[in-house]
């Protein structure tokens, strides 16, 4: 009998396409096709390590792109201006001279170098994570925000529970300052900027100013039983050229009288007061700042949940017209 009378006879199988096999007739004759298929899907899946999205983001995670970006770029030119004020501190004062080097560590003025250091380079992060949606950048800038407020809170907390040791340190800090008031610049500094800020003359009293060695009744210069302007009612004197020497000889001076040239209190227990009818201002001011901090990272979360969202469907229609174009491909090989 011949095949093709026997063929109508038996139940045809389906016909294989050797040259141009389906999907699944080439994954079961060809198992390295399917493995190139499943390698292109997995290509088009690659995840960069700091991507960017190019997908548009929706528009409250827009409005929070740029509300991010506005907010970080003042925080940002505020830290730079902080940065420039301690730079030009020590360079006004010489502090970074070779023989001067060795005491900038304690230089008020580093501290604002620091200061702006930080503060800008932070804003900076996030001013250009959001402007760029870099996911790295906002990453990092949420990492110092959550620095900074562990920091404050646990500095709150010791500030609390040490506030009688911070009392008895600051009161020999003062004293230490008292006594070398004309030897150190940055003491000087420090002490005629507190007792001008707080209206008050020495540690506990203006009487203080009898343990420096210049200010002492028994010492030969012109500034023996005095006080530094700084202590002064009104070192002006209604003129504009501060006087220096308008409290020179108040310690000789019976207090009733010296009342009347200089102020008698003294800078801690003012302090003190000051703290106490404060307090409320104190405290509303740091829970502002921690809710402006809180809000910097609930934003930056907001702004890369939207990123991570645009990323997502960036890659998925990617992912989805390299697979049809390699289906057409392939199509138009096969035919």
């Amino acid at each position: 009998m011949e095949v093709d009378e026997t063929s109508a006879l038996l139940p045809k199988a389906d016909k294989v396409d050797i040259f141009c096999p389906s999907d699944a007739q080439g994954s079961l004759l060809n198992p390295s096709r399917g493995r190139k298929a499943w390698h292109l899907r997995k290509r088009t899946r690659k995840w960069h390590l700091c991507p960017s999205s190019h997908h548009p983001l929706d528009s409250l995670s827009r409005c929070v792109k740029y509300l991010t970006f506005v907010w970080n770029l003042a925080t940002s030119i505020t830290g730079l201006l902080i940065l420039a004020i301690g730079i030009w501190g020590l360079s006004d004062k010489e502090s970074l001279a070779s023989e001067q080097i060795t005491y900038l560590g304690s230089d008020p003025m580093l501290f604002f170098v620091l200061a702006g250091l930080v503060a800008s380079t932070i804003s900076l992060l996030g001013c250009l994570g959001a402007l760029f949606e870099n996911t790295c950048l906002l990453k990092l800038f949420t990492g110092g925000i959550m620095m900074f407020v562990i920091l404050e809170t646990l500095g709150g907390i010791v500030f609390f529970s040490l506030r009688r040791q911070i009392k008895t340190s600051l009161q020999e800090s003062l004293t230490v300052a008292v006594l070398r008031y004309q030897d150190d610049p940055d003491l000087k500094f420090i002490m005629d900027e507190i007792q001008m800020g707080l209206q008050c003359c020495g540690v506990e009293s203006y009487l203080d100013w009898k343990t420096n060695l210049y200010f002492n009744c028994s010492s030969p210069g012109v500034q023996a039983c005095g006080v530094p302007a700084s202590c002064c009612l009104d070192p002006l004197e209604n003129g504009t050229i501060p006087n220096s020497q308008c409290g020179f000889g108040t310690l000789a001076l019976e207090e009733f009288v010296a009342q009347s040239t200089v102020y008698l209190g003294g800078c801690v227990p003012q302090l003190s007061r000051w703290l106490n009818n404060h307090a409320g201002v104190i405290g509303l001011y740091c829970v502002l700042l921690i809710v402006i901090e809180v809000g910097s990272l609930l934003l930056t979360s907001k702004l890369l949940a939207g990123i991570a969202l645009a990323r997502t469907w960036d890659f998925s229609e990617r992912e989805e017209t390299y697979l049809l174009s390699y289906h057409q491909r392939q199509k138009g090989f096969c035919s």
